[in-house]
């Protein structure tokens, strides 16, 4: 054990350490983050118009009041999911621009400008009252600014900020206003030219990508051969238990996995739950991905990382002498806060409890998969959760069905069993330590 420890010590931490603090990963992290709001509105909009009871549905459907619900739900949907794309540009572009101290506001504004460049202005649409299609021009396909296009938007953000402030701190680039122009004003022409040239380099990028490629557009590029195929390789049984294994291994060196996987992960969860949202919205009856959108917090975070509100009920079991730390971890963990248990027990670094921390995620994990691939629970339809919903409660939300719950409750009572033996070994050797300093 001390081998193997000292082992990941010397080669996995410093790695995970400097991706997890790596200035790009930081900004995409920190833009979905601050994104919460507005994925949150989305989720429960697709909750209000989707939520699989027959008796709602019905009611949403043939009474009066009830379509005015529904319209709400999908207002909500439209305004927010459906526009995903737009909202990282500009939080992605904000959140890099602010680590180099640059006009973060000014940084976003060009990255959403420089996303919308790169996005089709053309659609197959069919004019009021005629009975072909046309091609026509300034209709933008909604699904190019949905949670299709996260990976672009991330690209577009990165790129545009990179060239923005990279030409900002080139003094000659600098227009400096009398010393009578308001502030705002003197800020905004003071880096005029950086912005301009920089989404003057986007343009640039887009026609060059249609020429070498055939007339596809830049999303088009990605998503074939960027977004699809890590969707497909993380939407599989083994995706999902490499990332519930990733997230966890970190924190046992006392890394915030979660937060270090996010820039991968969640753009990922967030097309899949965009795409599930979509299906729902659409009645459809599959199609659905598995390892999507809230999975991780309906199934998998109950009590936090480790599924730690397990290892609390397991301590109230067979642990009584840590009545400290129940008494401090448990409440927290209640609304999936794991730090004060992750850190006070501890399980960082800790050879008893670092096995079950890692042990009952992943099999909860398959057990999650398992059950929604194979159609006893259903899809997972909200791309977010709040993730401070107490366990159970958040599988109902995400799912829209009491059977979301149901597996979020027998998960909840494997991971207990997960933790009993090792809880019931930590008592043994404490009370051992015991009995040789009183002998």
């Amino acid at each position: 054990m001390e081998k193997f420890m000292a082992f990941m010590d010397k080669y996995l931490v410093p790695v995970a350490s400097k991706i997890g603090s790596q200035r790009h990963l930081v900004a995409v992290r920190d833009g979905f983050v601050a994104m919460i709001p507005v994925t949150m509105a989305g989720a429960f909009g697709t909750l209000i118009k989707n939520l699989p009871v027959p008796a709602y549905q019905t009611f949403l459907a043939e009474n009066a009041f009830g379509q005015q619900i529904a319209a709400v739900g999908g207002n909500l949907w439209w305004g927010s999911l459906a526009m995903m794309s737009l909202f990282l540009a500009v939080a992605v572009a904000y959140c890099l621009a602010k680590s180099y101290e640059s006009n973060g506001l000014q940084a976003g504004l060009i990255a959403l400008c420089g996303f919308l460049i790169l996005t089709p202005q053309l659609s197959t649409v069919t004019p009021e009252g005629a009975t072909e299609a046309v091609i026509g021009w300034g209709y933008i396909p909604w699904t190019y600014v949905s949670t299709n296009a996260l990976f672009t938007a991330m690209i577009v953000a990165i790129v545009s900020t990179e060239i923005y402030v990279k030409l900002s701190k080139v003094t000659w680039l600098t227009i400096k206003m009398p010393d009578g122009v308001p502030p705002a004003v003197s800020r905004s022409f003071a880096k005029l030219l950086p912005g301009v040239i920089a989404l003057f380099a986007i343009a640039i990028i887009g026609v060059i990508v249609g020429l070498v490629s055939g007339g596809q557009f830049v999303n088009d590029i990605l998503a074939t051969y960027l977004s699809k195929p890590l969707a497909g390789m993380a939407d599989s049984m083994g995706g999902a238990i490499f990332v519930a294994i990733f997230v966890h291994v970190l924190w046992i060196f006392g890394l915030h996995g979660a937060n270090i996987a996010l820039p991968a992960v969640e753009p990922i969860l967030m097309e899949l739950g965009g795409k599930n949202a979509e299906l729902a919205a659409a009645g459809a009856t599959s199609g659905y991905h598995v390892f999507a959108g809230a999975f991780l917090d309906a199934f998998v975070y109950l009590g936090g990382s480790g599924m730690i509100i397990g290892l609390v009920i397991a301590l109230m079991i067979a642990g009584r002498r840590r009545k400290e730390m129940i008494a401090l971890g448990g409440p927290p963990a209640c609304f999936n806060i794991s730090e004060p248990m992750i850190f006070g027990m501890p399980i960082v670094l800790n050879p008893i409890y670092m096995i079950p921390f890692v042990l009952a995620p992943v099999i909860c994990t398959a057990l999650a998969y398992f059950a929604i691939s194979s159609g006893m629970v259903p899809p997972v339809i909200m791309a977010k959760i709040p993730w401070i919903t107490p366990p159970v409660f958040g599988a109902i939300m995400a799912t829209g069905s009491l059977k979301g719950g149901v597996l979020a409750a027998i998960n909840l009572v494997i991971s207990v069993i997960v933790y009993l033996p090792f809880v019931a070994v930590d008592e043994r050797m404490a009370k051992k330590k015991l009995a040789k300093e009183q002998a």
